[in-house]
């Protein structure tokens, strides 16, 4: 293994550490946004719940991108993860915003 070759696997193996701290903080961070670890009434918050929503997108990309090699992959598996992982959140978002807007009557 050459020297460069060994720089590259440190420099992977430290990236890769630092998205999972960071999905641990995250992870954290989408736990205490929701009213229901406080042991007080929940309903349901439009703008905490988009917040969450996001955080979620945001975990499962750096997942695919870090974890499943996918940076290193051809720009088009990149961009194809990225647009299925738009769809799905999207619709993920928009079904509980037609749900909550049911609930309503608006």
């Amino acid at each position: 293994m050459t020297v460069t070759a060994t720089k590259r696997a440190g420099t992977a193996a430290r990236a890769v550490t630092y998205v999972w701290i960071g999905l641990c903080a995250i992870t954290v961070g989408s736990w205490w946004l929701g009213p229901g670890h406080s042991g007080g009434s929940t309903a349901a918050s439009i703008p905490i719940t988009v917040a969450v929503v996001a955080l979620g997108y945001l975990k499962c990309r750096l997942i695919i991108r870090h974890f499943m090699e996918v940076r290193t992959g051809p720009a088009r598996l990149r961009h194809a993860t990225d647009a299925w992982l738009a769809a799905l959140w999207l619709a993920v978002l928009a079904l509980y915003l037609v749900g909550v807007l049911a609930e309503t009557g608006h």
